[in-house]
C-alpha cells in the first residue's frame, strides 16, 4: 500500500506528512483490499468496524478512537424514495465516516497535531475524532459558518480560526499554514484515507437492502461522499455483487456549480466560476481540488450532474421536517434537486438520497 500522485504517478510511503506530491498533485491510495463479501463482514461490531477487512486501517487503533460511527438506518419515505439517515452519527453528519478512518491513520503514523479547513461538518468530525485520539486540532472556517457548528468544534477543544471571504479562500489560508509550519493536513479533500471511510455508505446500503437502488443521489462540492460512493460501488462490481453501476445523480448548488458547467462543455477540469451566496453552504465549492478526478468518474460511468433550485431549498426542508426528518439546508438542497429532476423526467424508479447533516447545526 502506498500513495500515488494523481498528476505525475510518483509513489510515496503512506507515513509521509506531505499533503501533496512535490509536483502539486493530490495523492491517491494504491490499496488492493480483500474482495467485498457478506461472509467477511465482522458482524460482532455494530459500527463501521464491521467492514474492517475492506479498509486499510489497523483495527486496534480504529477501535480505540471509534465513536460508534456508521450503521445508519434507511427509511422509506414513499414508494419510490429511500433516505439514508447519515445525520444519525456521533457529530450529526456523514463526515464521521471519513474522519474516523483518517484520524485512525494519523494516530497510526504518530501525528500529534492537525489542521483542516471546513464549512463546518468535516471540521466538527475531525475535531471530535482528534480529541478522542489525543491529537491537537485547529479548524479554519469561512465567515458565515453556522454558529452552532463553530460551538460544536470548540466543544471538542479544537482551536477555531474564522477566515473572511469565501470557502475557497478559507482553504487557501489553511493550506498556507500547512506549507509554512509543516502541520499535518487532515483534509477531507486531500487525504485519500477519508474516502476509505465514506465508501462504507455503499457497503451499508447493500448489506441492509441486499441490492443497490437504481438511482443514487449525492451532493457534490469537494466530492467527499461522491468519491466514496463510486469507490464502494466499484468494490461491489468487482465482487460480482451488482451487474452494473446504478444511475448516480450528483447535485450541485445552482449558485456554485463548477462541475455541472464543466460537464455541459465536456471539459476535463472544473469551470471557472464566481460563486454566489447559497443556502447549500456545504457544497459551495468554487474550486474543487479533485475536480479532474470527479469529472473522470462522471464521464466513465455516465453520471448525471444537476443543480438544486435555490428558491426551493427551504420548502424542501420544511416538507421533510413535516415527515419528522429535520435536516440542514445543504441536505435539503439535494431533496429539492431530486423533486425537480424526478418530476421533470416523470421518473418512477426507486431512488436513494443521503440525509447528510442534522438541522440542529444551523
Amino acid at each position: 500500500m502506498e500513495y500515488i500522485c494523481s498528476r505525475c504517478n510518483k509513489t510515496e510511503d503512506i507515513t509521509t506528512h506531505k499533503p501533496v506530491c512535490e509536483c502539486g498533485g493530490l495523492w491517491k491510495l494504491n490499496y488492493k483490499g480483500k474482495k467485498f463479501s457478506n461472509k467477511m463482514i465482522e458482524k460482532g461490531h455494530w459500527n463501521m468496524m464491521r467492514y474492517k477487512n475492506f479498509i486499510p486501517i489497523d483495527s486496534e487503533i480504529w477501535e480505540e478512537i471509534s465513536l460508534g460511527e456508521g450503521m445508519t438506518p434507511i427509511v422509506r419515505l414513499n414508494k419510490n424514495l429511500l433516505l439514508k439517515m447519515d445525520y444519525l452519527m456521533p457529530t450529526l453528519s456523514f463526515k464521521d465516516r471519513g474522519a474516523a478512518v483518517l484520524i485512525a491513520h494519523c494516530r497510526d503514523i504518530g501525528v500529534k497535531s492537525v489542521v483542516q479547513d471546513s464549512s463546518g461538518n468535516a471540521g466538527n468530525s475531525i475535531a471530535a475524532y482528534s480529541a478522542r485520539a489525543g491529537i491537537e486540532c485547529e479548524i479554519f472556517v469561512p465567515e458565515g459558518t453556522s454558529e452552532k457548528k463553530i460551538e460544536m468544534i470548540k466543544s471538542h477543544k479544537a482551536e477555531v480560526t474564522t477566515v473572511p471571504g469565501s470557502r475557497d479562500h478559507c482553504a487557501e489560508v489553511c493550506r498556507k499554514k500547512v506549507r509554512t509550519e509543516g502541520k499535518y493536513y487532515a483534509s477531507h479533500v486531500y487525504n485519500p484515507f477519508f474516502y476509505e471511510g465514506t465508501k462504507t455508505y455503499i457497503y451499508e446500503i447493500y448489506e441492509e437492502l441486499k441490492y443497490i437502488p437504481k438511482n443514487i443521489y449525492v451532493p457534490l462540492g469537494n466530492g467527499t461522499l461522491f468519491i466514496g460512493i463510486v469507490k464502494g460501488l466499484e468494490d461491489l462490481l468487482e465482487a460480482g455483487l451488482i451487474e452494473k453501476m446504478p444511475q448516480i445523480i450528483a447535485v450541485q448548488s445552482e449558485n456554485c456549480a463548477p462541475i455541472a458547467e464543466a460537464v455541459q462543455k465536456v471539459a476535463k477540469t472544473p469551470a471557472e466560476i464566481s460563486p454566489a451566496k447559497t443556502l447549500a453552504e456545504g457544497i459551495a465549492i468554487g474550486k474543487p481540488k479533485r475536480g479532474p478526478e470527479i469529472l473522470d468518474y462522471i464521464y466513465k460511468y455516465g453520471i448525471d450532474v444537476i443543480t438544486a433550485p435555490e428558491n426551493k431549498i427551504l420548502q424542501a426542508k420544511a416538507e421533510l421536517a413535516a415527515e419528522g426528518i429535520y435536516i440542514e439546508d445543504t441536505t435539503a438542497a439535494t431533496y429539492a434537486a431530486y423533486l425537480k429532476y424526478s418530476q421533470s423526467r416523470e421518473d418512477d424508479t426507486e431512488s436513494l438520497l443521503p440525509m447528510c447533516g442534522a438541522g440542529l447545526k444551523k
